[in-house]
């Protein structure tokens, strides 16, 4: 049994949607380890609210925050997106990581298109993630000092976006226990000795604008000290573990959900 709540978390000056989800009912005493669930670009759909179940289900507490409360929550609905990606689909596959061509880009769709492919350049510019990094590590502040949660047993699953901003909130929250990144891309690499949580990867391999990046990413954690375990799927594309997306591929899905399973446990176990 678990107990379902839409909670608001204040983080520096605004106010973050959150779906929370406790085991059993909640309130029998238990200082439990928590997970902040970090959504795609999608928002915290219902595959990502799926996913928290799942977590509640580990025994955990689980959060989804919404990072796009307010004016891009409805903007990134999901026929303006799918609008954004019917353009991605005949453009290069690393222009998302460069906000410049990203904007200059945009500006040769049809007009239609051109809001959500300017909210998708913004949501790619360093000093945009780094704000979504600190309402992060607000929300693991905010769970930090719930009755419900052990204060020291935090972690973060992200996908894709959201497994950008994982990584990312492992840089500026050191007291996060472990981060797992789900195809998402590197953070800056000036960032990565501040990193002191375990990480874990899932990577498809046929999503070469983030699964080439990877080995060099590895090679940097290892020079800084901090554990990084990761795995490139073949035959999986970009966002393989979402069963509600075309790219969905079950295997590899299948085997990565036990492998964040064990994680979670021998990091909580420490």
């Amino acid at each position: 049994m678990t107990l379902e709540r839409e909670v608001t978390v204040r983080v520096d000056g605004r106010e973050l949607d959150c779906f929370l989800v406790l085991p059993g009912d909640g309130e029998d005493g238990t200082r439990r380890p928590a997970v902040v669930l970090i959504h795609e670009i999608f928002g915290p759909d219902g595959h990502i609210r799926d996913v928290a179940r799942r977590v509640a289900a580990l025994g955990y507490v689980a959060a989804a925050p919404d990072l796009f409360t307010g004016e891009l929550h409805h903007l990134l609905t999901p026929g303006n997106i799918a609008l954004a990606m019917k353009s991605f689909a005949e453009a290069p596959p690393d222009l998302r990581r460069d906000p410049a061509r990203l904007a200059g880009f945009a500006a040769t769709q049809p007009p239609e298109r051109r809001p959500i492919l300017e909210a998708f350049g913004t949501l790619s510019q360093p000093k945009v993630q780094e704000g979504y990094a600190r309402d992060l590590r607000g929300v693991a502040e905010y769970l930090r000092a719930r009755p419900e949660i052990d204060p020291t047993k935090l972690a973060s699953i992200g996908f894709c976006f959201g497994g950008a901003m994982s990584a990312r909130l492992a840089t500026v929250d050191p007291e996060l226990r472990a981060a797992v990144i789900f195809y998402g891309q590197n953070p800056p690499a000036e960032s990565i000795g501040a990193i002191r949580a375990r990480l874990l990867g899932l990577y498809g391999e046929d999503d070469p604008g983030i699964s080439q990046t990877v080995p060099a990413f590895a090679d940097s954690l290892r020079a800084h000290g901090v554990s990084f375990d990761y795995l490139v799927y073949p035959g999986a594309k970009h966002a393989f573990f979402n069963d509600t997306r075309p790219n969905f591929h079950a295997a590899s899905a299948a085997d990565a959900w036990p492998r964040v399973v064990r994680f979670l446990a021998e990091s909580f176990a420490t």
